[in-house]
């Protein structure tokens, strides 16, 4: 028996296998039909091709030269639909494609006619030019072909290759052999027996190629199944040939080149190779290896990555009802394998594990130290604790222990790290599904997937904490700041009391106004402390008053400072609602700002008056002024001033945030070394005008 026979019977058992596997899974869709059409037109080449070489007939001549004809055609279709499918899915315009089969076919059909009319006529095989004709048709056919796989090459986005790749290099194989075979024929007018014989083995090798790539293509209709056994111990024994092989290779030279000790080296080194070979198969670790490299590479995956994930982040993001973020968290990771529940273990202030959170399972009191075992075992390994494994392997976990309580705690089953950054955020304790199960490399990279999204979710959460507990501390401090502020002009006012206490101490009109500076100061201070224990400023007295007076209040309480302020009043009634303590308090803040900004013999004006319906307020000083840039960049952000030791930096701060409040403006205009205006705009309370008289339109005082 020839190795041509051999060759063309395999390809042909090849095919007619695919096609079995093909009608198994058939769906339907064109693209199977396609692929199994070409696949039976293969089988039946190759067959016919067999026929030919047992019996050489015009009957078997004549079937080889149709079946070859319409193999091509139907790779051919097959070929076009996919591309076809590219051009349309690119938006490419694909109406050209269409003339492309119809020229095939012509061609084709003038090649079967001619070789039909051979066949009757024999003498025209005698024309050297149909042999010729011949000839050069098939090699269009493998450059046709070849053209087809540099377009489908081209039109497949490079995402989508990795589908399609083994397709494009099994064919691309078949039309490059087809064109090497007639290239050599029609250069010598005859067809090489060597390579023609050989054309049966190399087809042979598409069938592979092929079915990987359908497997890779669902829309093509094939579910290839080996069973795992039969893929394990296939590579197995492949494997173990290949080193055999090897190891006689290398036996055979050392025999060869080995002088007298050649036969004598080449027995030991064999012998030895054998027992190297039988120490590795016995191996448990590498049996599991080889396991996880098959089920990794040739079979599909056990989950649906894309709707495994949508459901974990489904479950972290689903913040309804009372679930919190931890219980979610747990959740999240126990759904991956179906577990009963699940206990969850996070890092609090002092650096322990406490359980935060429990989901469908009893509560557990038990708490981790950060040098613990476990804790420095997840520290500098993301490996999944299968606690059973633990028990009786523990030389798998380089010998952990951990603490009987939590081996021990009912129905525990896995413990999951949990990390962010590569820092052990937290860890999770799954209990045993009802219908127990193992898992595998699998399940492992599942749940691994989930903790570290859910680490992303923990990280977030605690940062979130953080950043709330210092917004509290944040607020806290900056009314701290304010009522400081508030204290310093209050102390002010004392020191100025203690300071004329000796001289006017006998003067009764001083004893009556000190007792008023002191009760009011008590006052004041009782407020601001009451405000800073309810950490916020309260508006217990918001109401309507006039304007101009709280603005004369102000300038009164810092007329014994120097350069007295001047008020002038140019607007009367002007009513807003407001606490009047405090919008007084403000105006106290900016007039005393603009005093310590000038010198003794220096101008403080104040004035009051109506634009439209607001209130205007205009304080202006010819003090040491401010530039430009600190205006932009500094003058509102609490704690800057000019003022060196004598100032906080937070009067203008406080008064632009609480005139803010008002929906009101401030304004400033400020030259270095000419002095400084502010302008406070608020809107007037126009609910009800009020009439009457008030005293005082330009005061002095």
């Amino acid at each position: 028996m020839s190795i041509g026979i051999v060759g063309y019977a395999i390809s042909a058992s090849l095919f007619l296998l695919f096609c079995v596997l093909l009608l198994t899974s058939w769906r339907g869709r064109i693209e199977g039909t396609y692929l199994l059409v070409a696949s039976v037109t293969s089988a039946c080449w190759a067959l016919s091709a067999v026929a030919f070489q047992l019996q050489e007939s015009a009957l078997t001549i004549a079937t080889y030269q149709i079946f070859e004809i319409a193999k091509n055609l139907a790779w051919f279709g097959f070929l076009f639909h996919l591309l076809k499918t590219l051009k349309a899915a690119a938006g490419t315009d694909s109406s050209l494609l269409g003339y492309a089969p119809a020229f095939v076919f012509t061609v084709s059909a003038s090649l079967v006619g001619m070789e039909l009319l051979a066949q009757v006529f024999p003498t025209i095989r005698g024309w050297g030019g149909v042999l010729s004709l011949q000839l050069v048709g098939h090699l269009g056919f493998a450059i046709t072909g070849l053209t087809l796989i540099e377009q489908l090459y081209r039109s497949t986005r490079p995402d989508m290759r990795w589908a399609v790749k083994y397709l494009y290099l099994g064919m691309g194989v078949l039309f490059v052999y087809d064109f090497l075979l007639y290239a050599d024929a029609l250069m010598f007018r005859r067809v090489d027996e060597t390579l023609w014989q050989a054309r049966g083995l190399t087809s042979s090798l598409v069938v592979p190629f092929v079915a990987i790539a359908a497997t890779r293509n669902p829309n093509w209709s094939v579910r290839v199944f080996v069973s795992k056994q039969v893929v394990f111990h296939a590579t197995t024994l492949i494997a173990a040939g290949v080193y055999l092989v090897t190891m006689a290779g290398v036996g055979y030279y050392i025999r060869i080149y080995g002088g007298s000790w050649g036969k004598a080296t080449q027995i030991a080194f064999v012998f030895a190779g054998i027992i190297f070979l039988i120490v590795v198969l016995f191996s448990n670790s590498l049996r599991s290896k080889v396991k996880v490299f098959v089920n990794k590479h040739f079979f599909s995956y056990k989950y649906d990555w894309r709707d495994e994930w949508l459901r974990v982040v489904q479950t972290l993001s689903d913040g309804r009802g009372s679930r919190e973020i931890r219980t979610r968290v747990i959740q999240a990771i126990s759904d991956t394998v179906n577990a009963g529940g699940g206990h969850l273990w996070m890092q609090d202030n002092s650096g322990s594990y406490q359980c935060v959170s429990d989901w469908n399972a009893k509560e557990v009191n038990l708490s981790f130290e950060a040098k613990g075992n476990l804790v420095t075992y997840f520290s500098g390994s993301d490996w999944i604790i299968d606690i059973d494994e633990l028990v009786s392997f523990p030389g798998r976990y380089d010998n952990l222990t951990i603490r009987e309580a939590l081996i021990k705690a009912e129905d525990a089953w896995l413990i999951v790290p949990i990390k962010h950054h590569g820092s052990l955020i937290g860890f999770v304790l799954l209990i045993r599904p009802q219908s127990f199960r193992s898992i595998n490399w699998e399940d492992r990279d599942l749940i691994k997937a989930a903790a570290k999204q859910a680490g992303s979710y923990l990280a977030l959460l605690q940062t979130s904490e953080a950043l709330s507990q210092a917004n509290q501390f944040e607020a806290f401090n900056r009314l701290s700041a304010f009522v400081v502020h508030d204290l310093k002009n209050l102390i002010a006012q004392l020191e100025l009391v203690v300071k004329n206490a000796e001289r006017h101490k006998n003067n009764p009109a001083f004893m009556d106004d000190a007792v008023n500076t002191i009760g009011n100061a008590v006052n004041k201070m009782g407020r601001l402390l009451a405000q800073l224990r309810q950490g916020r400023f309260e508006s217990t007295m918001t109401k309507q008053f006039f304007i101009e007076e709280s603005v004369a209040q102000a300038v009164k309480e810092l007329y014994a400072y120097m350069p007295k302020p001047i008020l002038t009043v140019n607007g009367n009634f002007l009513k807003i609602i407001a606490d009047k303590d405090r919008f007084t308090a403000v105006m106290v803040h900016m007039i005393k700002n603009a005093q310590e900004a000038s010198q003794e013999d220096g101008q403080v004006k104040v004035s009051v008056d109506r634009v439209d319906d607001n209130a205007v307020i205009q304080i202006e000083d010819n003090g040491i002024g401010m530039d430009k840039l600190f205006i932009k960049e500094k003058l509102f952000l609490p704690f800057q001033t000019t003022k060196g030791n004598a100032g906080m930096g937070i009067g203008v701060y406080e008064t632009r945030e609480y005139v803010t409040s008002l929906n009101g403006s401030l304004k400033v205009e400020s030259e270095k070394g000419i002095g400084t205006k502010f302008t406070i705009s608020i809107p007037l309370d126009l609910s009800d005008e009020t009439s009457g008289y008030h005293s005082a339109a330009t005061a002095e005082a």
